[in-house]
């Protein structure tokens, strides 16, 4: 069993991150992070060291005691396919993926990724938003 979380260098992906870590501790799981080197250059603030973002990754799970495998799968890939697969080949539990705020208007639309993840996941799926500063 795994907790498979989609992650990004985004307060959206660190969200989605840190609930998969209190997840897994929860059910005494380990952690697959599924992410790209396309989400990791971009990072909040402009470019991000790939090996930078993904030691942090590393890090957080490392001091919380969480055993975790990380993928990085390539940018043509389609994300929702790779969390899907990902929880597949790891008899996923839960997938976790960070959403956005969007205005009144966006809420009525939900993000094409979040969407297929949500209809097609083979296990429940927890989504999450960043805290508000």
């Amino acid at each position: 069993m795994s907790i498979v979380v989609g992650y990004l260098a985004t307060p959206e992906g660190r969200a989605a991150l840190e609930a998969a870590a209190t997840e897994a501790e929860v059910r005494s799981t380990r952690v697959v992070v599924v992410t790209s080197s396309q989400g990791i250059e971009r990072g909040e603030f402009g470019p991000v060291d790939e090996v930078t973002a993904l030691n942090a990754v590393r890090q957080l799970l490392d001091e919380r005691g969480i055993a975790h495998e990380i993928r990085l799968v390539a940018r043509s890939r389609d994300v929702a396919d790779d969390l899907i697969a990902a929880a597949e080949e790891t008899d996923g539990s839960l997938i976790v993926i960070g959403l956005r705020r969007r205005s009144p208007v966006g809420k009525l639309i939900l993000g094409a990724n979040a969407q297929r993840i949500l209809l097609d996941s083979p296990c429940p799926v927890l989504s999450v938003k960043p805290t508000r500063e």
